[in-house]
């Protein structure tokens, strides 16, 4: 498999994900968010959770999984190891979290399904959300999308960042990391119908009728969707599809349009120069990144729960006077 010592992220980080990035970064409330709840509230329990709830992956724990998810960090350069469990749950899914100690969580569910070939493309494209720094903002919206789900506006204020459009541009920018990670896959496999079969699986895949399923009838069914641009309408379908048309807005790219971005790739120059090894060399740098407000360093010494009480106090604070500003604007016009 090949390898690629001390590439940055910034090599097969898709366009799209860059300019959905930005677009997010400058909705009202993302700093707010960013700096004064995820690092304290979200990131730890998490990591608790999935010590306490699931298997942890090592060389004595699924041992075969880790061999191929070491190679996976090797290819990609990524250090200091990020944490990899196995969660029983029969979806077929698989996610990266965290900043401070990123992890992959991998489903049963896909484990039973797929190949050894293809939960290597999964974990490449896993581990190209970690080392493009995709991780904290991923965490990120799925606390914010939660909370207002749960809360509304009896707690935090989160009615008010619903309001902005921040909960669409979460998940606007998550779509489009999506396609830097198939990026990273396609770059540790080097093999583009492994990870367009690998995305046909979970699309629908099925363990039982694989031999009734083929690849190309599901390229050629990817040609037929892009083929439905042709027609405007289609194209505010689609848009409303994404967006919560059906009651969900959708976190990832359908795997049709994935594919036809893949193939577009994997077919350029860019992607040529960084098979022959000419690429941009800057293991530590990651394109995504959140950080405390006060680093934790320079920080007083303080007991942990009394810390995290003051930063929801600062936190609102913050939003109540967000809502002042808006208020007064609202009266104004």
């Amino acid at each position: 498999m090949p390898s690629y010592p001390g590439i940055s992220s910034e090599v097969f980080r898709h366009p799209l994900d860059r300019e959905a990035e930005r677009a997010l970064r400058s909705v009202p409330g993302f700093d707010l968010i960013a700096r004064k709840f995820v690092e304290f509230i979200y990131e730890r329990p998490q990591l608790v959770f999935f010590m306490g709830n699931s298997i942890q992956v090592g060389p004595r724990q699924y041992a075969s999984l880790y061999q191929i998810y070491r190679e996976c960090l090797r290819d990609l350069d990524i250090y200091p190891e990020p944490g990899l469990f196995v969660s029983q749950n029969p979806q077929v899914n698989a996610y990266a979290l965290g900043q401070q100690h990123p992890s992959v969580i991998v489903n049963t569910g896909l484990i039973d399904l797929l190949s050894e070939a293809e939960i290597r493309a999964l974990l490449a494209h896993e581990l190209g959300h970690v080392k493009c720094g995709h991780t904290i903002l991923i965490q990120m919206g799925i606390w914010a999308m939660g909370a207002a789900s749960i809360l509304g506006e009896m707690t935090l204020g989160i009615g008010t960042l619903v309001s902005t459009g921040l909960i669409y541009a979460f998940y606007e920018w998550q779509r489009k990391a999506e396609l830097s990670s198939d990026r990273a896959a396609l770059l540790v496999t080097d093999d583009l119908d492994l990870v367009m079969q690998t995305m046909m699986q979970l699309a629908g895949g099925s363990a039982k009728y694989a031999s009734e399923v083929s690849l190309n009838e599901f390229i050629r069914q990817s040609e037929n969707y892009q083929e439905l641009d042709r027609d405007n309408l289609n194209q505010v379908y689609k848009f409303l599809l994404y967006n919560g048309m059906q009651g969900t807005i959708l976190s990832h790219p359908f795997p049709v349009d994935r594919l036809h971005h893949l193939q577009a790739w994997s077919q350029s120059e860019e992607y040529r120069q960084i098979r022959q090894g000419n690429y941009q060399r800057d293991p530590a740098q990651g394109a995504v990144n959140v950080e405390a407000e006060t680093p934790r360093s320079q920080a007083a010494p303080e007991n942990e729960a009394d810390n995290l009480r003051r930063q929801i106090q600062e936190l609102q604070q913050e939003i109540d006077r967000m809502r002042s500003r808006q208020n007064d604007r609202d009266t104004s016009d």
